[in-house]
């Protein structure tokens, strides 16, 4: 689909029109307009740099506003990688806990360490540069390198896909994102995609929260599972407890964690603990667990 230079223009009115009347607002949000003056405009552009990074690990799979107190508490006591790349895992674990998928801890953790070893303290300022990181993939390093530098990548998220189904797919399911690029990169506002992608957000937030969400209509949606009683629920009862008490041992630790759970099957506790030995966020030593 080639859209006309009359309705690119008009796109972006409609979703700029929103954003300046009923845009959203979050601590790692920033432009060139709230840093200092120079000398300290660096330091302080790079640690807004860094809250977005870490920020858009945080918001992966997970609600924006649940985000926003661990993001404050985080930057409180890692403001930059430096800082990150010397705490342990336990402790990085135990500041986690309670936003799910705790591989994004490490793997923020393992970034750190990337970031200050091989790139100065500096969060890399393009996609091909930020997707050789840990727990980054397309939709993050395009959104990383544009929210931290301005940098005009095309990328698309839930809220993104939401808006481009609700303007130019209206009649269409199944609707996959290879349809949805060409527009991406046809309407972006290339002077400010900082500012550009953020109202696309803004306004797909609104839209979802229609009775017909347009997000349904994409050939990638896929309904969430409950939390309530999943292996994601039982993962993290775990890595809470070992944080929080140090070792245990299984039948201690499934005791413990027995009284934050509605259910707890032997078979879905033993497959938790051997999928969070897999991938290195827990170790068992002499029949003891411990954060790794």
């Amino acid at each position: 689909m080639q859209l006309s230079t009359r309705q690119i223009l008009e796109f972006r009115k409609i979703i700029l029109g929103h954003y300046e009347d009923s845009g959203r607002s979050f601590p790692w949000r920033y432009t060139e307009k709230t840093l200092p003056s120079l000398p300290e405009q660096k330091a302080a552009e790079r640690r807004g740099a860094w809250g977005v990074l870490v920020s858009e690990y945080m918001l992966q799979q997970t609600q924006t506003q649940r985000v926003v107190p661990y993001w404050e508490r985080w930057m409180r006591l890692w403001p930059r990688p430096e800082d990150l790349a010397t705490a342990s895992l336990e402790g990085v674990l135990r500041e986690w806990s309670g936003l799910g998928y705790n591989r994004r801890a490490k793997m923020l953790l393992e970034c750190a360490k990337i970031i200050v070893e091989k790139h100065r303290g500096k969060v890399p300022a393009t996609p091909e540069e930020l997707i050789t990181l840990p727990g980054i993939g397309p939709y993050s390093s395009g959104a990383i390198a544009c929210f931290a530098w301005n940098y005009p990548a095309v990328f698309i998220e839930t809220n993104i896909r939401s808006v481009m189904l609700h303007f130019f797919f209206q009649d269409q399911g199944r609707v996959g994102d290879r349809e949805l690029f060409p527009l991406l990169a046809q309407t972006l506002d290339r002077s400010n995609p900082r500012v550009w992608y953020w109202a696309l957000m803004d306004y797909g937030a609104e839209l979802k929260k229609l009775a017909e969400n347009p997000g349904r209509r994409s050939a990638h949606y896929v309904r969430q599972n409950p939390f309530q009683g999943s292996l994601r629920q039982i993962r993290g009862a775990v890595i809470k407890a070992l944080s929080e008490g140090g070792r245990q041992d299984a039948a201690g630790l499934k005791e413990k964690i027995a009284g934050s759970l509605k259910t707890l099957a032997e078979e879905d506790y033993c497959k938790a603990l051997k999928a969070l030995e897999k991938e290195l966020l827990v170790a068992e030593e002499g029949g003891l667990y411990r954060i790794r």
